[in-house]
């Protein structure tokens, strides 16, 4: 592919998003958040709410952990009361799981928490000049995580 004067390398600008994304996440994390789910629930959880009723075994390819592991992780969930269990419709030998209303309130807490944390941080010292640019990265990078 050739390059062109004013344009970004490719490759810089991949490392550079990796080492600033992967530091706000790690931020992010560091930060606790009363009832805090593991990072494993909380990706879980999330999936059931964004991609709707699976199975435990669908949700364990989806995020590459054994089958085990995910059971552990649906069990303490359920123990909660943060997910619970269905016959599919279509197949009364699988089993779905759902997240609760208990279970979409913890998330809805939980985001909220870290859109404050954002918010604090992005008070002290951005610019509005800044915040516009950050507004406008934001569907990029959203874009960028759907590519990958």
């Amino acid at each position: 592919m050739p390059s062109f004067p004013n344009e970004p390398d490719v490759s810089r600008v991949a490392g550079a998003l990796l080492v600033s994304v992967s530091l706000l996440r790690r931020r992010l994390r560091q930060a606790p958040i009363d009832g805090e789910l593991t990072l494993p629930e909380t990706s879980a959880l999330t999936r059931l709410d964004r991609g709707g009723p699976t199975t435990s075994a669908a949700l364990a390819r989806t995020e590459q952990i054994s089958p085990q592991s995910m059971g552990a992780t649906l069990a303490a969930l359920e123990a909660r009361g943060l997910v619970q269990r269905s016959a599919d419709p279509d197949d009364g030998r699988r089993v779905l799981l759902t997240p609760t209303d208990a279970g979409l309130e913890v998330l809805r807490t939980r985001r909220s928490a870290r859109v404050e944390q954002l918010a604090q941080a992005l008070s002290n010292g951005f610019t509005p000049t800044e915040l516009t640019q950050l507004m406008a990265a934001a569907p990029l990078l959203e874009r960028l995580a759907q590519n990958l």
